[in-house]
Order: C-alpha cells, then structure tokens, then sequence
C-alpha cells in the first residue's frame, strides 16, 4: 500500500468514527423509546399458552386484608393481543366469578365477566375500563397483554434501580377512555423485565406504583414476577399478587377462550 492510499485510508477511518456519534445522537427519545418497548415485547413472544395460579391480597388504608385464590390461563395469538382468562376459586363469595380478555395491538380491548350470583355474563365497556378490577388496585386495562402499538413511546434516562442498570421510559396510553396520561416503566437492560411503573392519573398526578420481584425464568428466555404489588398513593390501599405452579406449552387453544362456556369455567 503506498503512503497515499495508508492516508487516504486512515482519513476514512477517522471520518467514519466521528461521524458516528451524530448518527446515534440523531435517534430522537421517541424513537429510542419506542425501540425499547419492541425490543421487550420481542422478548416476550414465543411462550405459546400457560396456566398458573395466583393469590391476591387485598389490604385497605387501615389494614384489613382479605385474600383470594385464582386460576389464570394465557394463550398467545399470531397477530394480535394475547387471550386470558381468570377464574376465581375462593372465597365462596366470588367462586366462580370469571373473567375473559381478547388483547388487541390497535383496537379497545375485548373484556367480558360472568358472575355467578348474577348468572350472567357482563360485557365491560371500554369507557369503563379504568376502573378497579373485582375491588383490587389494579384496573381492568392493566389485565391485557400490554401491546406496543397500545402507547406512545418516549426515553427518559438511564438510572440503576435495586442495583440494576435499567432504561426509563414514558408510554402514553393512545386509548382516549384510559385511566391515565402516562405510565413511567422501569426496564433492566440485562433482559428487559419491567421492574416498576408509575401510573398518573387523568390530572396527571401520581396514581399508583407497581413493582414486579421475584423474576424466574421458564422455556428459553421467558420472565415472570413471583409478585406483583400495586400500591394506591391517592386511597392508600394496596394489592399483592403471589404467583405460583407456571406451566407452560399445555395444549390450549382458542377452544378454551369462548365466551359462551364463560358460564362453564371451572
């Protein structure tokens, strides 16, 4: 090579090098943001279906707590949201209570709860799905898969949260009906699990906090929280969710999500 080419050579080098910090500093927020939130619902794919159960606790601002057992089923669909149902199972007032989601990437949610004292099945209209799901914190939309194209998207920083390296990001509900302008999420960098969110409400002021502890993995790369805990700064009441017995690939299909056997769930 002679001198003129090793020059012309070097030049190039240095040039592309310096050039490549503009590049990636010219990604807005948005865009960073949005390329997270892909990033870990790619993570999330793959799993098929799984069944589990979980106990939720209840606790209000004085105190008093009280417990349910429930049966949780998930099918994933190519596509679209995921499927899910809950079938509660104790106490004896709520046994039997079900409840059927059809998650959807860029529609309303469909949602429907039979209750047996009622002997009916109740369609839950998407204006009222902010509110509280079977008395606990938790509201019905957070119950859906939670889709990428359900928000939009913004990074904010990066922080280390309980000694983990983790993204901040902002999602903003495009659901005119949602009970929030804003969730902030918390995503470690390592598997991109979210490890807390903050909710803010219609004002715009802080709602709630969630925090999921506790991750297992199951399959290749698939995390899920032992708890959830979802605290209510506004009321002061509180819910646990204790998970346990994952299973997953078992063979359900869209057979086991139908609306009519709602009634039939065991």
């Amino acid at each position: 090579m002679s001198n003129t080419q090793f020059k012309i050579s070097v030049l190039g080098l240095l040039f592309s090098l310096l050039l490549t910090p503009l590049f990636v500093s010219a990604q807005s927020a948005e865009e960073r943001g949005l390329e997270i939130a892909k990033e870990a619902d790619r993570r999330a794919d793959g799993f098929d279906d799984f069944r589990a159960e979980m106990q939720m606790i209840l606790r209000n601002r004085q105190g008093d707590e009280s417990t349910r057992q429930i049966r949780v089923l998930g099918f994933e669909v190519d596509g679209d949201g995921d499927k899910g149902l809950s079938i509660f199972d104790e106490p004896a007032d709520v046994k039997g209570t079900a409840m059927l989601t059809y998650s959807h990437k860029s529609e309303p949610d469909d949602q429907w709860l039979y209750l047996p004292a009622l002997k009916r099945v109740k369609r839950i209209a998407s204006r009222n799905k902010s509110g509280p799901y079977m008395g606990s914190e938790f509201a019905y939309e957070d119950l859906g898969s939670q889709e990428v194209e359900k928000y939009s998207y913004k990074y904010l920083r990066d922080e280390n949260y309980n000694g983990m390296d983790c993204f901040v990001i902002e999602r903003d509900p495009v659901d005119k009906y949602s009970g929030y302008t804003r969730q902030v999420v918390w995503i470690d960098k390592q598997e991109y699990r979210p490890l807390k969110i903050e909710f803010y409400d219609r004002k715009n002021a802080l709602l709630k906090t969630l925090t999921n502890t506790g991750y297992k993995k199951y399959l290749e790369n698939h995390w899920r929280p032992d708890e959830m805990y979802m605290e209510n700064h506004q009321t002061g009441k509180t819910t646990r969710i204790i998970w346990s017995n994952y299973r997953f690939r078992t063979g359900l299909s869209d057979s086991d999500f139908e609306v009519n056997d709602l009634k039939r769930a065991r």
